[in-house]
């Protein structure tokens, strides 16, 4: 029974020293300055609303790599969404929507209240070389035959 009690005194001990630590960092935590953030998601070609569109957030770190965790937020009707309580730094910020190209940015967050306008693009489509092309653009260079190499 002695080492049994022992063992509960040097844990008491060791949570009397880690409970200050821990409430002192939370503290530091709680006193960095943190941004509310307004997103407006439009369609590039005629300035509407993409309603329903993902906002993706992610940390990112001093090397430039995108931290754990994240959020994703909603655009509303009329593709607005926001957050308040976003930590200063740097923050990488991806929409996707359906029907529309996958945007994807870093942004510095060091002001209380920022307002972001981001225009999402159709696809585009491919380049042929079956399809006509503009009297201006140059015709596609021919392969070489197959028994020849390149120069």
């Amino acid at each position: 029974m002695l080492g049994m009690k022992n063992i509960w005194i040097a844990g008491l001990l060791l949570a009397m020293f880690a409970l200050p630590t821990l409430a002192a960092a939370q503290k530091d935590k709680e006193q960095e300055p943190t941004a509310w953030l307004h997103f407006l998601v439009i369609k590039d070609d005629n300035g509407k609303p993409v309603r329903n569109a993902a906002v993706i957030m992610h940390p990112v770190n001093t090397t430039g790599k995108q931290g754990k965790g994240g959020m994703e937020l909603k655009t509303d009707l009329d593709g607005k969404t926001d957050f308040d309580g976003i930590p200063y730094g740097k923050l990488r910020v991806q929409v996707l929507a359906s029907g529309y190209q996958t945007y994807g940015d870093d942004f510095d967050v060091n002001k209380p209240n920022m307002d972001f306008t981001i225009k999402l693009k159709r696809p585009q489509g491919q380049f042929s070389v079956y399809e006509d092309r503009p009297k201006d653009s140059p015709p596609p260079k021919d392969p070489p035959p197959a028994d020849k190499k390149p120069d």
